[in-house]
This record gives structure tokens, sequence and C-alpha cells, in this order.
């Protein structure tokens, strides 16, 4: 009979999976080793070795951990009241960035790790980390369709929603702790700035007529065919 794993064995896992989070952002993926990340979690290599047989897959845990946490964070939101519609899509929308944001502040490293280094793994390493992104995306697609449901039927939707992704992913890049605006205090402004920007759009009919597609308008989040957090074709 196979031995459970004990909480110190996942205490120790999760402190590794941190540190590892932190060399690789800092250090990038290429320049850190089984030796280097050993030293940056504080234990042996043969310890480290122990839990993972190699660095593809200490970043795949990184990463697949983290976009877990978002795929996590989604469900919450759409499972809450209001339900999704015109009406309170603005609100599921306004707390899916307020959360996002919030989880990019907490864990900036894990999100660093995701945008910049998934794509170093190995494809059959690579994909599922893919799909739980391409969950998160199909999300917040369906809630922009709900928000705007003429969008729905036009080829706008995909592109419209990798803006809004453009928008939060690199903050990491320019807001600084020490600096006038927090992470919460840009949710509100993003929200403000990219509704008004799909509102607009769904007004415009000449671009509503040059991107109509063949398609019935999407009412369930998981229709919505778009890239990933990455840009990579899903």
């Amino acid at each position: 009979m196979a031995r459970r794993r004990g909480e110190s064995f996942e205490q120790q896992r999760n402190e590794i999976l941190e540190k590892a989070a932190m060399l690789f952002a800092e250090a990038g993926f290429h320049a850190a080793s089984m030796a280097s990340l050993a030293r940056a979690c504080g234990v042996s290599k043969a310890l480290l070795y122990h839990y993972y047989q190699d660095k593809e897959h200490i970043l795949f845990d990184v990463a697949l951990s983290y976009v877990e946490r978002l795929v996590a964070i989604v469900e919450e939101e759409l499972g809450r009241e209001p339900p999704l519609g015109p009406a309170g899509a603005g609100v599921v929308l306004d707390r899916l960035i307020a959360r996002f944001l919030e989880e990019y502040r907490h864990s900036q490293y894990r999100h660093i790790v995701l945008v910049q280094d998934v794509k170093h793994l190995p494809e059959p390493l690579r994909e599922p980390v893919l799909e739980k992104q391409r969950q998160v995306v199909r999300a917040f697609a369906g809630v922009i369709a709900a928000l705007e449901p003429e969008l729905a039927a036009t080829a706008l939707l995909k592109p419209v929603t990798m803006v809004l992704f453009g928008m939060i992913n690199w903050t990491f890049t320019w807001l600084r702790p020490d600096g006038p605006l927090s992470y919460r205090d840009m949710a509100p402004i993003v929200t403000t700035m990219f509704m008004a920007g799909v509102h607009a759009i769904a007004r415009r009919e000449d671009l509503l007529q040059r991107f109509a597609v063949e398609s019935k308008p999407i009412r369930d989040p998981d229709e919505a065919v778009v890239p990933t957090l990455q840009g990579e074709k899903g």
C-alpha cells in the first residue's frame, strides 16, 4: 500500500514553488539550474530531486497552480449574483478585473512566470497550462458578450477580449509599490476605460457589419473560442 504524502511534504513543495517562481521571474528560466534552484530554496540538490525530476516540472507546477487559482476566481465570481446578462455583466466584469489585479499583486512572481516562461515547457506540459488559460479567457469573453451581445456575432469578440488582458497582464512592468496608484486603484480605472470602449465599439455599425460572422450569439462562455493569455492560438 502506497504511503500518503503528509502535510510536511506539501508544505515543502509549496515553499519550493514559491522560491522557484521568484528565481525564474528574476533570473529567467534558462538561467536557472537545479543547483541554483536548490540554493534559492534552501535545500540540498538531492532533496530537490526528491520532489521534482527536473526544472521543467517545477515550472509546470508553478504555472499550473497559479492559473488554477485564476480559474477558481472566475468560477467564484460567475457563481455569484447578479445573474449574467447585459445588466449584470458590468458588475461581474468589474469584480473579475478587481480580483485578477489583486491576485496579480499577491502573486507577482508566479504571474511573471505564467506570461513569460510557459513557452519554454515541452508540449505535453505546456498544453494543460494553456488549456486552463483558455478557460479563463473564454469566461471573460462570455462576460463581454453578455455585456454587449452585438459583439458575439462578430469577429471582434476575440481581439476585444485580448485587449483587456493586454491592459492588465503587464502591469507588473510599470506599476510600482511605492507609486501613486495601487493595483486596487487601477481596477476601476481599467474597468471604466474598457467598458466605455466596448460600448463604443458595439455602436459602431461600420465595424459590426465589417466583422460580422455567420454564427449565433454566444450564450455559454465555453462557446467562445479565443486565444490564450499569451496570445497563442487555442
